[in-house]
């Protein structure tokens, strides 16, 4: 029963990233927003999902936005730094990126959250969607956005969406299939984990981990051949000790009948928790093999068992029928090129390689990783406002991974970053229609595209330039250059070269020694000074644009002095600045 009804101007479904990221970015244009999530913690992936190691949007320039934002308060705020596993740059504590949003929401009066609701009906008026009915209250608002983990408010309001595989003759992706066969028909959508935090005891013995239902340790075993357990626990190391359990590799992903997880509350109930024991059971082979020194994290997540996250790591959700859907031929490269080509209402980047989960299964994707300073990373590209609305529905918008995409190209849009980008946009969008009263569907997207450049708190790129950090003077007039001119935008994703602010980020040591160039973008180096390090030989990557020029031209087995930070789970020195010498 409806006991009260809130107004609003703007009502966020979903504390995840995406959702968020929307509350905020709408609360802080001055719309009146509501949030209710199902979690006592916001920030999902990011936090209580526990992938507290996020992918994509690594390079300086594309650390813009709530995500750079994001970063720069992790980097203030995590004891120890960031440099900690070698899957991520950022490795913290999940408990720290939940106090940052839990900052962000406190300091809006404007913005009111409410946890532990889900949403059971909407309300709609002929094609609008004016409201959601919660257990015992409800909330009408101009805008609502679903920032749901699964897309829960799609089927509620009867809006079309996608689950599960398109074929090659759909949209002719390269990767798709041709035929629906026994992949498509045992994964529907990439399995999802349940994050499970690990502890090094060290010298104490810790609590031995009980196997759960159904325990069978031939699920677990090489799980971490060609690695050795160092490296596999390494993989997402944290911060005091911690290890964040999220392994592919005969690990946790968990994809046993995962189309439950729309069929009803109850079978979805199910599948949690059974994936849920599933890293249980992976938890309990770990310290079976390597010993008592490893247990169950304490006190890490806000629920009686503090090392397993509030809900599972979800890859794929619904997928909205929108008004433009992003495929697979939208995130690969152009020909000749290292960027993908942009879309005209670009309202967010991403850059992550296109990354499929399904236990037990290779599958094959068209190539879209490049080197680039030293290491891997993702051809960039862009994510258009016109995914992020309903073909038919107004009033409505989405801000997860629910957006109108493909299943091949989910694989990259999906990530945390990206996902950041997605709600910051659609926050700003709600907020905007609020203030001009009018649909998602007829805002200008000109509008929406220059609020993003030039927020006053959170400027974010929609046009990715791999020279272009956003503490370049000309920053804002080369993103609209690019925006105005997109015959324009180089295939090279690098912008002409101007003076810029070259500091270091962060604490940077100072390293001598010899640098080695074993083929292009691998970079090697020998240290000779400080003392401690001497002898020991170390891969160079880095995050900035310059130094990536520098290090291609730097002549091989010659003396360098380098300022950066040493990542011992990856054995990488993040460089921030080189002299010869």
């Amino acid at each position: 029963m409806v006991n009260q009804t809130y107004t609003a101007d703007v009502l966020v479904v979903g504390g995840g990233t995406g959702g968020t990221a929307a509350a905020i970015q709408a609360a802080r244009r001055g719309a009146k927003t509501i949030l209710v999530s199902e979690f006592p913690w916001l920030g999902g992936m990011l936090t209580s999902a526990g992938v507290s190691v996020p992918d994509g949007n690594e390079l300086e320039a594309f650390q813009t936005g709530l995500w750079g934002a994001f970063l720069q308060e992790l980097r203030q705020r995590q004891p120890g730094g960031l440099d900690n596993s070698w899957v991520s740059f950022f490795s913290y504590d999940p408990r720290i990126g939940t106090e940052i949003f839990a900052d962000w929401v406190q300091e809006l009066p404007n913005l009111h959250c409410i946890s532990g609701q889900v949403p059971i009906d909407v309300y709609r008026q002929g094609d609008s969607i004016t409201g959601v009915c919660f257990a015992d209250f409800a909330v009408t608002a101009k805008i609502i956005l679903d920032g749901t983990e699964l897309g829960d408010l799609l089927p509620l309001a009867d809006i079309p969406y996608r689950w599960g595989w398109e074929l090659q003759s759909e949209w002719e992706e390269p990767s798709a299939p041709v035929t629906f066969n026994s992949l498509t028909q045992k994964y529907p959508v990439q399995a999802p984990t349940y994050v499970v935090i690990m502890q090094d005891f060290g010298e104490s013995i810790a609590p031995e981990i009980p196997a759960a239902t159904n325990y069978n340790p031939s699920q677990f075993i090489g799980a971490w051949d060609g690695y050795g357990a160092e490296t596999f626990l390494n993989y997402g190391r944290l911060p005091g000790g911690l290890f964040m359990m999220n392994w592919p590799i005969c690990g946790n992903d968990y994809g046993e009948g995962v189309g439950r997880l729309i069929e009803s509350d109850v079978s979805r109930g199910e599948f949690i928790q059974e994936s849920r024991w599933h890293s249980q059971n992976f938890a309990h082979f770990i310290q079976k093999q390597l010993g008592r020194r490893y247990g169950l994290a304490k006190k890490v997540f806000p629920h009686t068992s503090t090392a397993f996250a509030l809900h599972p790591y979800y890859r794929e959700s619904r997928r909205l029928v929108g008004l433009t859907t992003v495929r697979e031929q939208d995130i690969l490269p152009i020909a000749k090129g290292r960027v993908a080509s942009i879309f005209n209402d670009a309202i967010a980047v991403g850059n992550y390689a296109n990354d499929h989960h399904y236990p037990g299964v290779q599958f094959p994707l068209q190539p879209k990783s490049i080197r680039w300073g030293g290491r891997w990373t993702g051809t960039p590209f862009t994510i258009p406002y016109s995914c992020l609305i309903p073909a038919t529905t107004d009033g409505f918008l989405v801000c997860e991974k629910n957006i109108s995409v493909s299943h091949i190209a989910n694989g990259a849009t999906r990530l945390q970053p990206v996902v950041m980008g997605i709600g910051q946009a659609a926050g700003m969008a709600a907020a905007i229609c609020v203030e001009l009263n009018c649909q998602p569907r007829d805002l200008p997207v000109r509008t929406l595209q220059t609020a993003l450049l030039e927020d006053n708190r959170s400027k974010a790129a929609i046009i990715p330039l791999f020279n272009l950090p956003p503490n370049r003077s000309d920053w804002l007039d080369w993103q609209l250059y690019y925006l105005n001119n997109p015959q324009a935008y180089p295939v090279s994703g690098d912008c002409p070269d101007s003076a810029f602010d070259k500091a270091l980020i962060g604490e940077s040591n100072c390293f001598k020694g010899i640098f080695f160039r074993w083929e292009q973008q691998e970079y090697r180096f020998t240290v000779t000074a400080p003392a401690a390090y001497q002898g020991q030989n170390w891969q160079l990557v880095t995050l900035r644009s310059h130094i990536d020029e520098q290090l291609r031209a730097y002549p091989h087995e010659q003396l360098v002095t380098l300022w950066g930070r040493h990542n011992h789970s990856g054995n990488w020195l993040l460089v921030e600045h080189l002299n010869r010498g």
